[in-house]
């Protein structure tokens, strides 16, 4: 199983390093928003999608332009593009696993039709029911409208295992059993990480359960904006604190056996692709 690291591109908010933790702060925030692109025998499986391709044909109902103009979201590097420059069809992508919903992670579903859409079904359940004030900003009903094929799991499920201490929703279906969804509620309620083996250890991609990666410290920090953005945009603060505590623990216990990165910190996503 080989795995590629892919910026499918991040928010440049003005603040530099009160955002990265780089030095400067009159500068455009540097940030990612990493997926992966998985090969195994039987076809290729993305986690998340970006912006996606319309991103750039009618941002303000893909994106939305308070969020363009807040955020300065890069929306010129589209997954499906960075899929054929790597030699392949889009049509070979047969699966993805989406971490959440939110735009800048399912953007680019559309552009990729054909493939079943793994979901955890508390995410879906938000999606496709009526939106609250905190939810409107977040989904965006343009990038479902041409008919995601969903594939729906629960902590419930009967095939519902143990990886290392946490909850892992196993086996996904048509899908090797290297690659598991791992429940991380909190930044929304159906938030989930995906874990996969390689063969080399493990590589977790906990999404947006934490979006620095001073994080992870055995004494955590993060940048001021940073930190104002995540209590913001946190939906179960609470399982967010918690999961956070356990990916922690995860890194201290087992960082030899797991590498553990989220989807926006630019750090991971530099030294993961280098």
């Amino acid at each position: 199983m080989r795995v590629h690291h892919l910026d499918a591109g991040g928010t440049r908010p003005f603040g530099g390093g009160l955002f990265d933790g780089r030095p400067g702060i009159r500068r455009r925030a540097a940030g990612a928003c990493h997926c992966l692109l998985i090969e195994h025998s039987a076809g290729l499986v993305l986690v998340d999608t970006g912006y996606g391709e319309q991103a750039l044909v009618r941002p303000d109902a893909w994106v939305g332009r308070r969020l363009i103009r807040q955020s300065h979201p890069v929306l010129d590097r589209p997954i499906a593009q960075q899929v054929e420059a790597l030699g392949f069809s889009r049509d070979d992508v047969r699966d993805i696993v989406v971490t959440h919903l939110d735009l800048d992670h399912a953007g680019g579903l559309a552009d990729f039709p054909r493939a079943t859409v793994h979901v955890h079904r508390a995410e879906l359940d938000t999606v496709e029911g009526p939106f609250g004030r905190r939810e409107e900003f977040r989904y965006r009903p343009a990038q479902f409208e041409h008919g995601p094929h969903w594939s729906v799991y629960e902590e419930s499920d009967s095939h519902a295992q143990r990886w290392f201490d946490f909850q892992a929703v196993r086996q996904l279906r048509g899908l090797p059993p290297e690659i598991l969804m791992i429940p991380l509620a909190g930044h929304t309620r159906g938030h989930v990480g995906v874990a996969v083996d390689t063969g080399n250890g493990w590589l977790l991609h906990a999404g947006d359960a934490y979006t620095y990666h001073g994080q992870m410290r055995a004494k955590p920090s993060m940048p001021l904006g940073t930190r104002a953005f995540q209590w913001y945009v946190d939906t179960r603060r609470q399982s967010r604190i918690e999961n956070q505590q356990r990916l922690r623990e995860l890194v201290r216990d087992h960082g030899d056996a797991v590498t553990v990165f989220s989807s926006h910190c630019a750090t991971e996503f530099e030294r993961l692709s280098s």
